[in-house]
C-alpha cells in the first residue's frame, strides 16, 4: 500500500512540476534584495500563480528554477531556521574540507 501511495505522490509532484515549468513567465516582475544594484550579482525571484516562485541569478537570467508554494515555504522556513547558513572555512587548505 505504501508503494502505491509513493507512486501517487510522485505522479502528483511530476504533474505540478510540469505545470509550473509550462507557465509563460516572460512578463513576470523580478525582485531582488533591497540595496542591490542592477550591475551587481544577485539572486532574483518572481512570484507566480498559486504561491509558486521562480528564481534566477542576475548573471544567468535564462536559467530559471521554479518552486511550488510548498517547496518555497519549506526553503524559506529552513533559511529562517539557519539550515542554509554559511560555515566559515576550516583552517588548513581553505577548501573547507579536512
Amino acid at each position: 500500500m505504501a508503494d502505491a501511495e509513493d507512486k501517487e505522490l510522485r505522479a502528483r509532484k511530476d504533474r505540478e512540476r510540469d505545470e509550473l515549468y509550462s507557465l509563460d513567465i516572460s512578463g513576470v516582475e523580478w525582485h531582488s534584495a533591497p540595496g542591490t544594484e542592477e550591475h551587481e550579482e544577485r539572486v532574483e525571484i518572481a512570484y507566480l500563480p498559486d504561491g509558486a516562485v521562480a528564481m534566477r541569478s542576475s548573471l544567468d537570467p535564462d536559467t530559471v528554477l521554479r518552486y511550488t508554494e510548498a517547496e518555497w515555504r519549506a526553503f524559506v522556513l529552513g533559511a529562517r531556521d539557519g539550515e542554509f547558513d554559511l560555515e566559515p572555512a576550516r583552517r588548513g587548505d581553505g577548501s573547507g574540507s579536512e
